[in-house]
C-alpha cells in the first residue's frame, strides 16, 4: 500500500554517502521528464552547506546531462526578495528547479509569523498580479525531492508542513539513512555501495597512548548535573593510578568541596594537590544566560565546561596524528602525482584559535606550527632519499619542493571584514534568506568551502592539507580527500561513519574523471581509491565502532548459499588462530559438493542434514584431494552455519532487552537452624595487629626491587589496517570487514621536564603501608639504576615499587599477625544490596539462601549446580563481596558460606573459597597472604566448628577435603 500523505506517494530511496545522491535525482528529473514530461521539481535540503553543494552540482553536470538529453536545468535557489523566480518557475515550460533549505521553511514558510520572509510568500502583492507566491507554488503540483529527510525534524514540524502547502504531485526522499519508512524504491546501502566499488576503500591508522605520565595535569569538565533537590555536580574527566600501576583517565561526579587529588588512587598524583572545589554559589555552576558553565579550584583554577586542561599527553597524541597524517598523505600523493590526481587530506578540528591566531597578528600557532614542523621534517627525510622518478622533466620531487610548509595547508573557517577567522556561526546564519544574521562571516566561509572544488583540485593550488571546524563536516566533501584525521577532544556525538562520509567519494584526476571501475577497471578501483583515517583512539575501537554505525543501517537481505558464496572470503578459526582463503575454483567445488549432498535445501540454505552435523564426513571423502585438509573444511563449515547461526562470525553486543533479576531477596533456606548457626559463628568482625622485624621485611624488598623493577617509557602503539577487496554483510557483523596489516610499537620522544615536587619516600610509604624510616631505608639501599628508573616516569616508579614492597610484605606478616574479635557485626541487608542484573548471569538455586546465585564465572556457576544436588550440602550462601575479612595487604572477601547436614561430614560449617584450577604455587603473594590470614580467623581463632578451605577448584574436591578432616 502506498504512502500518501503527502501527494500521492512518498517514495524512499536508500543510497549510501559518496553515492552520487545528488547526480543521481537530477538524472531522474530528467528521466521523469522524457518519459512523463513533467517540469516543476522543487529539492528540499536540510541546511545551507548542503544547499550551495546542490546548486553546485547542478552547475557543474549541466554539460553533461545536456549531451545526453540535449536539454538543460533551469534552476534557482530560492529567496523572497526575487519572487520574478517563481513567475519563471511557473510559467517555462522548460525544467524548472527550486532550491531551498529547511531553515527557510522554518520562517518563511509558517503563515502567520511575524517576519518579512512569511509576510512576502503569504500575502497577496502588488508587485507580484495580486497573487499569493505560495499558491502559484502549490499550483504547479511539484514533485519534491527531499535531500537527508532524517534531518528535516519530525512528521508536523515546520518543514514538513512546508512541504505540504506546496500541494506536490508526489515526494521523493533520498537517504543514505531513513529514520520513517515509506515506500523503498531503490536500496544501495554500505554494504552494496563498497562492493560494487562505488566508494573508497578504508583503511584505518589508530593510537593508544601507553604510560600515560600523571606528571601531566589533565581536566576535562563534561557535563554539570542539574537536579531538583540537590546541588549541581560537576562530571569531570581526569587522570588516575590504576591498580596495575598505569596512569588512566577516570569519569566521576563532584560535588561542592570534594577533591580531585583525592580521587586519584591508593597513589595519588600530585599534580591535583590543590584541586579542591569551591563551595557556595561559584563552586559548581551551570550553563545560564548564554554563558558556559564552569568549575571553581580553591586555587584560583576556572574549568570550563567541554574544554581540556593542561592535558600534554593530548598533545602528545595530537601531533602523532598530525605526524602519521603527513606520512600517509605524502606517501599515496606521489603515486596519485603520476596519474594525475590531486592528494588531499582532511583534519578536523573543534576550535579556530587551536590551528590559527585570531589575534590578527597573522601568527602560525596551535595544530598550524605543529603541522608545519612535521611538515618540514618529512619533506627533508623525502629528499634525502631520491628516487629515479626525481629525474623526470615533471617530477614530483618538484611538484613537492615547490611550496613552503605554511602554503600547503589552510583552515576553511568563517572570516570577518578583516580577513581573521572566528568561530564558525552556520548554526546562526542559517536563516530565512539564506545567511542571515552573519551574512559576511558565513558567506565567505561558504564560497571558499563549497564553490572552489576546482581550484582545490588543481596541482596548480598549493593546498592539500585542509584544517575545518567539525560543524562544517556536513555538505561538504571532496572527491579527492584521501586522509582524514580527527584532533577533538573525546566526547564528540558524531559517529564514525559520518567522520568517514567526508572523504568516501571516488576521486577525480585533472580532467574531472571520476576513477571508478569504468576509467580503471574492477581490479584498480580501490587500489587508487583507498581513504586513511587516522583515529585518536585504538584500531580496534575505532573499527569496531565504525562497524557498528554500519551494521545498524545495513539493509535486511536473504542470505543463500550460491556458487560464488566462498571466493574471496576469509575466516581465522577461533581454536587455532589460523587464517582460511577460499578462491574461485574452491568456491565452486564447496558448492557442487553442497548439492549432491543434499545439504543445502530448494531456497539454497543449509539443510536439517547439514544442520545435524553430517557435512564433515561426506566432505572429506568427496572433495578434491588438495580440498580435503581439517582447516579448510572448518572454514567452509563456519562459512555455511553462519547463515542460520549469525553469532557463530558475529560480535557480542550485550542486549538491554534481557530480563533482568530486580530483587534477589532472602529466601526459607536463610531461616533454616542450620544457616542461622552458621551465621552466627561468621558474622562477627575482626581486628588484627602484626609485629615482625622490619630489617626482615627490608632486605627482602631491597632485593626482590632490585631483581624485578621495571618502568616503561611513554609509548604509543600505531596499528594499520584495510577493508578487506570485498566484504558481505556477515563479515561486518562480525567485524571482519577490517584486516591489520602491521603494527608497530614506538617509544614517545617527549621534550618536556617534570615540574611536579614529590614527596617520594612519603608516597611510598603510604602506597607500602610501612613507616617512612622503613620507606626511606629500602629507597636508599636500591641500587643506583633502579633509582634512576624514577626520573623516567615518577608516577608508575612510585607504584611498582610500593607494589614490590607489599608483595614482600604479604610473604612475611603471616608467620607474625594475631586476630582478635571486636564487637561489631555484619547485617545480613549485605546479602541484598545488589543492582538488578541480567538474568544470563543468574542461576536459579535450591538450597542457596536466596532465590538466584548471580556467578562471576563458569567454575562457580559449576560449584553452585554441584551444591544443589549434593546430599550432604543443607544449606549455602554466595557470600557478597562486602563481606570482608580485613589483612595486612588489604580486604579479603571469600566466596561461600556452606552448612553440611550433620553426620555426613566431621566439621558442619565451612568457609570456601573457588579459584579455577589454582593451587597454592600459583597465587600471587598478596592472594596467599589474604588466604593464610583468612584461615587464621576461621581455623584458630574460632572455637567452633567452622573450618576455612581454599582455593577450591570442585565441590568434589571440597567434599574430600571436608571428609578428610573426619579421618
Amino acid at each position: 500500500m502506498l504512502s500518501d500523505d503527502l501527494g500521492a506517494c512518498q517514495l524512499d530511496i536508500e543510497m549510501e554517502t559518496g553515492t552520487g545522491k545528488t547526480y543521481v535525482y537530477t538524472k531522474t528529473m530528467f528521466e521523469l521528464n522524457r518519459l512523463y514530461g513533467w517540469t516543476k521539481f522543487i529539492i528540499v535540503v536540510p541546511s545551507i552547506a548542503i544547499r550551495e553543494g546542490v546548486n553546485k552540482s547542478l552547475q557543474s553536470t549541466e554539460q553533461h546531462f545536456f549531451e545526453q538529453y540535449e536539454r538543460s536545468i533551469r534552476y534557482f535557489i530560492y529567496d523572497s526578495d526575487r519572487l520574478n523566480e517563481l513567475d519563471s518557475f511557473s510559467q517555462s515550460a522548460d525544467i524548472n528547479v527550486m532550491i531551498i533549505n529547511m531553515q527557510a521553511f522554518n520562517s518563511s514558510m509558517k503563515e502567520g509569523a511575524n517576519n518579512k520572509a512569511a509576510r512576502i510568500i503569504f500575502d497577496e502583492r502588488d508587485d507580484f498580479g495580486s497573487r499569493r507566491p505560495i499558491d502559484v507554488i502549490a499550483a504547479n503540483n511539484p514533485i519534491v525531492i527531499v535531500d537527508e529527510p532524517q534531518k528535516m525534524g519530525k512528521k508536523n514540524s515546520a518543514t514538513w508542513k512546508g512541504i505540504e502547502r506546496f500541494n506536490p504531485l508526489f515526494v521523493l526522499n533520498y537517504s543514505a539513512t531513513h529514520r520513517e519508512k515509506h515506500n523503498m524504491v531503490y536500496a544501495l546501502d554500505a554494504l552494496d555501495a563498497f562492493n560494487e566499488k562505488l566508494v573508497k576503500r578504508i583503511e584505518v591508522k589508530g593510537f593508544e597512548l601507553k604510560n600515560m605520565r600523571g606528571t601531566d595535569g589533565y581536566l576535562y569538565l563534561k557535563d554539570i548535573i542539574v537536579s531538583k533537590d540537590k546541588a549541581p555536580e560537576a562530571v569531570i574527566e581526569f587522570k588516575a593510578m590504576s591498580a596495575g600501576g598505569k596512569v588512566v583517565k577516570k569519569t566521576k561526579r563532584f560535588s561542592e568541596g570534594e577533591s580531585i587529588y583525592d580521587k586519584t588512587g591508593d597513589t595519588r598524583l600530585e599534580v591535583y594537590r590543590d584541586y579542591v572545589i569551591a563551595s557556595g554559589n561559584d563552586g559548581i555552576v551551570p550553563d545560564q544566560d548564554g554563558r558556559i558553565g564552569y568549575v571553581r579550584f580553591l586555587n584560583g583554577e576556572i574549568l570550563q565546561r567541554g574544554v581540556v586542561y593542561g592535558d600534554s599527553a593530548e598533545a602528545d597524541m595530537r601531533r602523532i596524528q598530525i605526524r602519521e597524517t603527513i606520512a600517509s598523505h605524502l606517501q599515496k600523493e606521489e603515486a596519485l602525482f603520476y596519474r594525475g590526481i590531486k592528494c588531499l587530506s582532511l583534519f578536523f578540528i573543534d576550535e579556530v584559535a587551536k590551528y590559527r591566531d585570531t589575534s590578527g597578528n597573522e601568527e602560525t600557532v596551535g595544530y598550524g606550527k605543529v603541522f608545519e614542523e612535521e611538515y618540514e621534517r618529512a619533506v627533508e627525510e623525502r629528499l634525502s632519499d631520491p628516487t629515479i622518478g626525481d629525474e623526470l622533466e615533471r617530477s614530483y620531487l618538484d611538484y613537492l619542493k615547490r611550496d613552503t610548509a605554511h602554503e600547503v595547508h589552510s583552515g576553511y573557517f568563517s572570516i570577518d571584514k578583516k580577513g581573521n577567522a572566528v568561530e564558525s556561526s552556520e548554526k546562526k546564519a542559517e536563516q530565512t534568506n539564506g545567511l542571515g544574521a552573519n551574512d559576511d562571516n558565513a558567506r565567505r566561509a561558504y564560497d571558499l568551502i563549497l564553490k572552489d572544488k576546482e581550484r582545490l583540485l588543481s596541482f596548480e593550488e598549493p593546498v592539500r592539507f585542509i584544517f575545518s571546524h567539525s560543524a562544517l563536516r556536513e555538505g561538504w566533501d571532496n572527491p579527492n580527500i584521501f586522509q582524514i584525521c580527527t584532533l577533538k577532544s573525546s566526547g564528540s556525538e558524531t559517529g564514525k561513519r559520518q567522520e568517514v562520509g567526508r572523504g568516501l567519494r571516488l576521486c577525480v584526476d585533472q580532467e574531472g574523471e571520476r576513477q571508478d571501475a569504468m576509467y580503471l577497471g574492477t581490479r584498480d578501483v580501490h587500489n587508487v581509491n583507498v581513504l586513511t583515517v587516522i583515529a585518536s583512539e585504538s584500531y580496534s575501537s575505532f573499527v569496531d565502532a565504525l562497524q557498528k554505525d554500519i551494521k545498524a543501517e545495513l539493509r535486511e537481505r536473504p542470505i543463500v548459499i550460491e556458487m560464488d558464496f566462498f571466493a574471496g572470503r576469509q575466516v581465522t578459526l577461533p581454536n587455532t588462530g589460523e587464517t582460511v582463503t577460499f578462491n574461485d575454483r574452491e568456491s565452486k567445488e564447496l558448492y557442487k559438493c553442497l548439492i549432491k549432498g543434499d545439504f543445502l535445501d530448494e531456497n539454497d540454505r543449509p539443510s536439517l542434514k547439514f544442520r545435524e552435523g553430517e557435512f564433515y564426513e561426506y566432505a572429506i571423502v568427496n572433495l578434491p584431494e588438495d580440498m580435503r585438509e581439517e582447516p579448510m573444511l572448518q572454514a567452509a563449515e563456519l562459512l555455511v552455519r553462519s547463515v542460520y547461526e549469525p553469532s557463530v562470525l558475529s560480535a557480542m553486543i550485550a542486549n538491554g532487552n534481557v530480563p533482568k533479576v530486580a530483587k534477589n531477596a532472602l529466601n526459607d533456606n536463610y531461616h533454616k537452624r542450620e544457616f542461622q548457626e552458621l551465621w552466627k559463628r561468621i558474622n562477627k568482625k575482626h581486628a588484627y595487629t602484626v609485629s615482625f622485624d622490619d630489617e626482615e621485611l627490608i632486605r627482602k624488598a631491597v632485593a626482590a626491587i632490585d631483581a624485578n623493577l621495571q618502568v616503561s617509557e611513554p609509548s604509543y602503539t600505531l596499528t594499520t589496517g584495510a577493508q578487506k577487496e570485498a566484504a558481505r554483510r556477515e563479515d561486518i557483523e562480525e567485524k571482519a570487514i577490517f584486516k591489520t596489516k602491521s603494527t608497530e610499537s614506538r617509544v614517545l620522544e617527549l621534550d618536556q621536564q617534570i615540574h611536579v615536587t614529590y614527596d617520594l619516600v612519603g608516597e611510598v610509604a603510604q602506597a607500602a603501608k610501612v613507616t617512612r624510616r622503613t620507606a626511606a631505608t629500602i629507597l636508599s639501599r636500591i641500587s643506583p639504576l633502579k633509582y634512576s628508573l624514577y626520573k623516567r616516569n615518577p608516577e608508575e616508579f612510585i607504584k611498582k615499587a610500593s607494589s614490590i614492597i607489599v608483595d614482600e610484605k604479604a610473604t612475611t606478616v603471616i608467620d607474625h599477625v594475631t586476630y582478635h574479635q571486636i564487637e561489631d557485626e555484619f547485617n545480613t541487608k549485605i546479602f541484598t544490596e545488589r543492582m538488578p542484573e541480567n538474568i544470563s548471569k543468574a542461576l536459579k538455586a535450591k538450597k542457596n539462601i536466596q532465590d538466584y546465585v548471580f556467578f562471576d564465572s563458569q567454575k562457580e556457576k559449576e560449584f553452585a549446580e554441584a551444591m544443589d544436588v549434593a546430599a550432604e550440602v543443607c544449606v549455602y550462601a554466595k557470600m557478597p563481596r562486602t563481606f570482608k575479612i580485613p589483612t595486612p595487604v588489604g580486604e579479603y572477601a571469600p566466596d561461600w558460606a556452606i552448612a553440611f547436614n550433620e553426620g555426613s561430614v566431621q566439621h558442619v560449617y565451612f568457609i570456601a573459597e573457588t579459584k579455577g584450577t589454582m593451587d597454592t604455587m600459583e597465587l600471587s603473594p598478596i592472594e596467599g597472604a589474604k588466604i593464610a590470614c583468612a584461615k587464621k580467623v576461621f581455623n584458630e581463632l574460632s572455637t567452633s566448628q567452622v573450618r576455612f578451605e581454599g582455593p577450591i577448584s570442585t565441590y568434589d574436591e571440597l567434599l574430600s577435603v571436608v571428609r578428610g578432616h573426619g579421618a
